[in-house]
């Protein structure tokens, strides 16, 4: 059986978070990364984590969509729990910036900006990688990861430009495949233009995939997302498996011998 990991996923979104992850565990998955989007998603991130301990590996965020539901006091709060958390966890994110009108239009882009510097300092300051939410700031998103200083970047369902695509490989940062590989032209060329060693494979669930038949995601279909990488580039999928698993235990630094 492959050996895959699931290295961004909204467990605390699922509705039926056992059945879930037996259901990945019997299809391959030897380990999740469960991502949080705000303090009350990142402690119930962390208490999945504790009940499954060497399978979903947690990681602090606050995401760009959350910005506008919170008070200033809020946000100082966050950051700084995601700042006294930060040596129990794997990674920092999902942060980033969102430029759809609908989000600017709650979340102003000075505010992005402001909260993903502070984020990136502590991703920095901790020594963590960062996951990168970037919709229409790809740009923006990797300028501030690299002045940031960041070491370890992810660049999570990237569907920017080529030219931002290149800076981002170039500064040895990783873009992720989502289960939109089977349909999503932009994210299908992107992921076509990243070499395999800096590829991880995601499926950020519970997010609906797909055109005329849709499904809401769980962390089994990381194998959609599999499949979808070694069809487009032509590779069989134990190659996908083997490298992509390396790439995620490699960049999150996950233990080898505890993945079984």
């Amino acid at each position: 059986m492959l050996k895959i990991i699931d290295t961004h996923a909204h467990l605390d979104e699922l509705e039926n978070l056992e059945s879930a992850l037996t259901k990945a565990k019997h299809s391959g998955v030897i380990a999740i990364v469960a991502v949080g989007s705000n303090h009350q998603s990142n402690q119930e991130v962390m208490k999945i984590c504790l009940k499954y301990p060497s399978f979903v590996y947690p990681a602090f965020g606050l995401h760009p969509w959350e910005l506008g539901n919170l008070e200033p006091n809020q946000l100082e709060s966050t950051l700084e729990s995601i700042g006294e958390g930060a040596n129990d966890i794997t990674a920092i994110g999902e942060i980033g910036l969102d430029y759809d009108k609908r989000v600017v239009k709650v979340s102003p882009k000075e505010l992005q900006k402001e909260a993903l510097k502070r984020l990136l300092a502590l991703a920095r300051e901790h020594k963590k990688p960062a996951i990168i939410h970037s919709r229409y700031a790809w740009k923006d998103s990797f300028e501030m990861v690299k002045e940031a200083g960041i070491k370890k970047a992810v660049f999570h369902w990237f569907t920017g430009f080529s030219s931002v695509l290149k800076d981002i490989l170039e500064a040895g940062y990783f873009i992720s495949a989502t289960p939109a590989t089977e349909y999503h032209e932009e994210h299908r060329r992107a992921i076509k233009e990243t070499p395999l060693g800096k590829l991880l494979l995601e499926t950020d669930c519970p997010v609906t995939y797909g055109r005329e038949t849709t499904y809401r995601s769980e962390p089994v279909d990381i194998l959609r997302s599999l499949r979808a990488v070694a069809a487009l580039k032509g590779i069989d999928e134990i190659s996908v498996a083997e490298q992509t698993t390396h790439n995620a235990t490699q960049f999150f630094d996950l233990s080898p011998h505890n993945l079984s």
